[in-house]
């Protein structure tokens, strides 16, 4: 049986996108069932449509307490008997009872190499601090903002010449890589949380250096 999981969103939703062709195939383990958006216009929601895919919206304006939101959110995912929760570009913090009751069967993608770069201005910041290499995380949500343990983790150079936009747009392509490559991995068992750490069943090191730059790796 395939695994059954929501995807939340709040934007574009081009993760989602990429996630939703992964799992068009039905020889990968996570089927998604439902798409829900705490923002009415999100474009994302289109997507799901597009590929047959029940969506709801839940607006978080709509609630007096993020606690009452979070409520909705969960007997929404409940009714549907979702298994596994990925938030893709889901731009509300959740709070902590959610957080628990999901561990372990909830993921996110953030746009930097975690613990590196928390929060937002991601690529503003890993650009004005002078790093040579950025990249993109997915981990396990726990309570605190972005510092679960990852799961998996794709690097990107920093060029010289980049921008925080040039430099976004070639780890969003990162991303629509790893995220549907990661949660194959947590669909079929492969990886768990266990004690605050990921543990994986089977793991084999890329074995690859990236040095930037590149000019090092010739001496």
């Amino acid at each position: 049986m395939r695994v059954r999981t929501a995807v939340l969103i709040s934007g574009r939703g081009s993760n989602l996108k990429a996630l939703l062709a992964a799992s068009a195939s039905t020889a990968y383990p996570a089927e998604i069932v439902l798409v829900l958006s705490n923002v009415e216009s999100a474009a994302g929601l289109n997507h799901a449509q597009a590929a047959g895919i029940p969506i709801q919206v839940i607006r978080h304006d709509s609630f007096p307490r993020r606690e009452d939101f979070d409520a909705a959110l969960d007997a929404a995912v409940q009714k549907a008997g979702i298994e596994l929760i990925c938030l893709a570009g889901f731009m509300r913090m959740l709070g902590d009872s959610f957080v628990e009751k999901w561990r372990g069967r909830l993921i996110n993608i953030h746009p930097s190499l975690l613990p590196s770069f928390k929060g937002t201005r991601v690529h503003e910041r890993a650009i004005e601090s002078g790093v040579r290499i950025s990249g993109c995380t997915v981990h396990y949500v726990t309570p605190e903002l972005d510092s679960g343990p990852p799961i998996a983790q794709a690097a990107v150079p920093i060029a010289c010449t980049d921008t925080a936009d040039s430099l976004a747009e070639r780890i969003l392509a990162a991303e629509h890589r790893l995220y549907p490559a990661a949660l194959k991995m947590v669909a079929e068992g492969r990886v768990r949380l266990s004690d605050g750490r990921a543990v994986f069943q089977d793991y084999r090191c890329a074995g690859d250096v990236l040095i930037n730059p590149p000019e090092l790796s010739n001496r």
